[in-house]
């Protein structure tokens, strides 16, 4: 133990890695899970098509293999390097977002009949009624699985240590367990830690977005949303 210190101190190197891993990663994934959603929805078959053969190619190759591409192959066949990080974040918000993309096609479909049926009455466009009628009724429904795919998107930042991207599991990986072999068990404790508090927080911050979007279309928020946000407040 009393090597603590340095080992807290050696998993912090890796933490802002990690974030801005997860943090890129969850922006492309949600501009991705949008436009892939909403063309596997669209009129026009070749854009379902294109749509289609993205969420199935991703969703259905190991994420692992992926990374390898962008980052080993693609320089072969384009002629430049990526900086590890950036590939990094690519990769999860194209993995991500092919299963963000399921998410907001079900999501929209969800929503009732009457509502298409009410937007047409009101003489809106295609255009005016998804974004102002259905998609603020398909996002409360959406948000929850959001969060679920979150924090899976948190975890696979591990995949970056492949690439030598010094996140938290290269750090504790790479350089902690070699030359803290004897402290194995508090270095795999704190790593296991640091992915729950942020976990934690991605949970606390959708959940304050769930109670926001119901609230937005009239609906009563998850019971959770509604214990996350009251903790929040009293602070």
């Amino acid at each position: 133990m009393d090597d603590l210190p340095r080992i807290v101190a050696v998993l912090l190197d890796g933490l802002a890695p990690t974030v801005i891993a997860t943090v890129g990663g969850i922006l492309l994934t949600i501009v991705l899970s949008f436009a892939a959603g909403l063309a596997l929805l669209s009129p026009r078959r070749p854009v379902r098509g294109v749509s289609r053969i993205y969420v199935e190619a991703f969703r259905g190759t190991s994420e692992v293999v992926q990374l390898f591409w962008i980052y080993f192959v693609l320089p072969v066949l384009v002629g430049f390097q990526l900086v590890p990080l950036f590939a990094g974040v690519v990769v999860l918000g194209l993995n991500h977002g092919a299963y963000g993309a399921e998410i907001v096609r079900g999501a929209v479909q969800s929503v009732p009949r009457t509502q298409y049926e009410g937007a047409i009455a009101l003489s809106l466009s295609p255009a005016q009624r998804m974004r102002r009628v259905i998609l603020p009724q398909a996002v409360v429904e959406m948000l929850p699985s959001f969060n679920n795919l979150f924090i899976q998107l948190l975890k696979s930042t591990a995949i970056l240590s492949f690439i030598v991207v010094p996140e938290v599991t290269e750090r504790g990986v790479q350089v902690l367990v070699p030359n803290f072999g004897g402290d194995i068990v508090v270095i795999f404790v704190l790593m296991l830690l640091i992915y729950l508090v942020l976990a934690v927080l991605i949970t606390a911050v959708m959940r304050l977005a769930e109670r926001v979007a119901a609230r937005k279309v009239g609906r009563r928020p998850s019971r959770a949303a509604r214990a996350v946000t009251a903790t929040v407040g009293a602070h």
